[in-house]
């Protein structure tokens, strides 16, 4: 929307012998005559600068014209606002609901690994539970990655006297891992991701 100072294109504090000016100067270039093949464009234009001209040359009028703009302006940057607000807090939502599907989908990954189920099982457990393919996949992937090398890292504690020499401060004995910190050390060390 055009306002009535850039119809003749001054500033909004412009000065009354701007106005005049700018309106002589404006008034000349939109005339009708001087616009040969243009004529409609032309008048429609020369109509906008006389109406603005009319308005800001009366100084109630202008002072009116003036209120009532700031006043439009405003509502209109209010609503700018409520709907920017409205989409940022959307999109904060969508996030979050899509972190703890992914956290859900995570979990139950973990579940059935820790179960003994092998890549597949869990891939195809997540795409039942209505996961995305590529993001099954990868969970998937590197839950079994995960799995395995706790299986390996499980097995050379486990076995004495094992090929692999053990530190000599290295406990013998298993130390328990709670369902967090096994969470935790995949949500790290395979996604990247924080909780």
């Amino acid at each position: 929307m055009v306002t009535l100072y850039e119809a003749l294109g001054v500033r909004e504090d412009a000065s009354e012998d701007e106005i005049k000016r700018a309106y002589r100067k404006a008034a000349m270039r939109a005339h009708p005559d001087r616009n040969q093949g243009r004529e409609a464009a032309a008048h429609d234009a020369f109509q906008e600068i006389k109406q603005a001209y009319a308005i800001l040359s009366d100084p109630e009028q202008r002072r009116v014209y003036d209120t009532v703009f700031a006043q439009e302006m405003s509502k209109l940057r209010e609503h700018e606002e409520r709907q920017a607000r409205q989409a940022r807090e959307r999109a904060e939502r969508e996030a979050q609901a899509q972190r703890e599907r992914y956290e859900k989908y995570v979990a139950l990954a973990m579940r059935y690994a820790e179960r003994g189920h092998n890549r597949d099982v869990v891939f195809g457990v997540l795409l039942g539970r209505g996961c995305d393919e590529a993001l099954a996949a990868r969970i998937a992937d590197g839950v079994a990655a995960f799995a395995a090398e706790k299986s390996r890292g499980d097995r050379q504690k486990a076995v004495p006297g094992s090929s692999r020499a053990m530190p000599a401060d290295a406990s013998t004995e298993e130390e328990p891992i709670g369902h967090a910190g096994l969470f935790t050390t995949l949500w790290h060390g395979m996604f990247g991701l924080r909780p």
